[in-house]
């Protein structure tokens, strides 16, 4: 029972993150929400059991994905369902050692908890032409550039761009005003089988 328990909820403590999954509809509306212009590099941070991103990759075979997964057994099931997808990496590894700086994309389906450090984060360490997509819970004091709220079935997507934002692309990270405390925002056939 605690084994098995521990393999699935490894870090929630630290962490304050459980595993939550991305439903079908919050999958197709996040597809729906990439640049359909070109191929982009994805990551999603705490991939738990990788189905979103067999969906993604199955739907866009263009663009390459990898899942970051911290809990043993999520991260092994994580790892099996998407080991015949050449366009998905899956790592063992905490979300924090993440250099955001490498990817198009970052997803991420936490809690309200970590939100404010991951604005942070993001904020000094993500590309101008990059995108950061949270699924539910927005990061207090930066500016949502876009909401995708569009399938009542769907969670709500805020989509957030860094082009002329403080940080990587403006002022030092030091100079970075500290963020507010989170709160939880209120709240087919494209993708895969």
């Amino acid at each position: 029972g605690f084994l098995a328990l521990s393999a699935v909820f490894w870090s929630t403590f630290r962490t304050r993150v459980p595993l939550f999954l991305t439903n079908k509809a919050t999958a197709r509306a996040l597809l729906l929400a990439l640049p359909q212009d070109r191929p982009v590099h994805l990551v999603d941070l705490g991939c738990g059991t990788g189905e979103l991103l067999r969906r993604l990759a199955m739907s866009r075979p263009d663009c390459r994905f990898t899942g970051v997964e911290n809990a043993p057994l999520p991260w092994l099931i994580a790892r099996l369902r998407n080991r015949n997808l050449r366009n998905v990496t899956i790592r063992r590894d905490d979300l924090w050692s993440v250099h955001l700086g490498q990817f198009d994309v970052v997803y991420a389906f936490l809690s309200p908890v970590p939100m404010p450090r991951l604005g942070r984060k993001a904020a000094i360490e993500m590309r101008a032409d990059a995108l950061l997509i949270a699924n539910s819970f927005e990061i207090p004091g930066l500016g949502v550039d876009r909401i995708v709220d569009d399938d009542p079935a769907a969670r709500p997507l805020f989509v957030y761009s860094f082009a002329g934002r403080p940080g990587r692309n403006g002022r030092p990270a030091g100079e970075l005003a500290p963020i507010p405390v989170a709160v939880p925002a209120d709240a087919a056939g494209l993708i895969a089988e």
